[in-house]
């Protein structure tokens, strides 16, 4: 969430950045986050004890109790909000609680009834790069949508993989994933390389409209057909080896990116 409020921040500036201004907004967003996580972690205490991924957690293993995770997690997550608001902006602010409200009212409890939370869950996924780039002043409009619908796409083939390789863990926390429902892995694997296709044309779209320059539309197309060549190796044999491939392969896409979007950044 950091790295990606970053480069929405470097990407919204215009002729310079504004480093203090950049610090108050990665603080602010890193306390929001934190808070995002606590609350999930208070709120499905009773699934983590039961996976074993993540049975290790504070709230399962007793480590801390429920009343003092919710009371962090509420401290914080005000506090970065009220630091956003104060220190950055209220757009910003509104996004970061936008982020935290839509993270744990829907998406977690979503993941209980229906395989449809992961289109939920990547919603708060794509807000950090959107806040980051109206922190820096940056207007809402085209460019910001395309920077949120790059990361909203490239969220859905990572956490797909992810979910496959936990599929038995997510049955046994009784969350609704697709994972869980797909016992053969073809709609998973037709699903993973359907977002990493839709996700190619998605991610040259700053090119298009001036934010970026050749350099970054030509590394985009090299990184968008790599994720989906991986991908398309699912929709053959969905396996743990292959998913782990894709997986990986998504974590390296995103930095480079990015990385590639700062560089080849179009002077305002």
């Amino acid at each position: 969430m950091l790295l990606t409020a970053a480069a929405g921040f470097y990407l919204g500036s215009g002729a310079g950045v504004d480093l203090p201004l950049l610090w108050h907004t990665l603080l602010g967003t890193a306390l929001v986050a934190a808070g995002t996580n606590a609350f999930n972690q208070v709120r499905e205490r009773d699934v983590d004890a039961r996976m074993e991924r993540t049975r290790g957690r504070p709230l399962p293993s007793g480590r801390i109790s429920p009343r003092a995770a919710a009371a962090f997690a509420a401290v914080i997550s005000l506090a970065g909000v009220g630091y956003l608001g104060a220190r950055v902006n209220m757009l910003t602010a509104g996004l970061a609680a936008l982020t935290l409200a839509s993270y744990v009212l829907l998406y977690t409890p979503l993941k209980r009834r229906t395989s449809l939370n992961t289109l939920v869950g990547a919603v708060p996924g794509a807000l950090p790069i959107v806040g980051g780039w109206t922190a820096a002043g940056g207007a809402l409009g085209p460019a910001v949508v395309a920077l949120f619908w790059i990361l909203f796409l490239w969220q859905l083939p990572h956490f797909l993989a992810l979910a496959w390789i936990y599929r038995d863990d997510y049955r046994r926390g009784g969350l609704a994933m697709l994972t869980v429902e797909d016992p053969d892995g073809h709609a998973t694997g037709r699903m993973i390389l359907l977002y990493a296709v839709a996700l190619l044309p998605v991610s040259l779209v700053p090119t298009l409209l001036g934010v970026t320059g050749s350099v970054y539309f030509f590394g985009a197309l090299a990184l968008g057909l790599a994720y989906a060549g991986m991908s398309a190796a699912m929709t053959r044999a969905a396996t743990t080896p292959r998913a782990w491939r894709v997986f990986l392969v998504s974590i390296a896409y995103l930095p480079a990116l990015l990385t590639l979007m700062v560089l080849d950044k179009v002077a305002a």
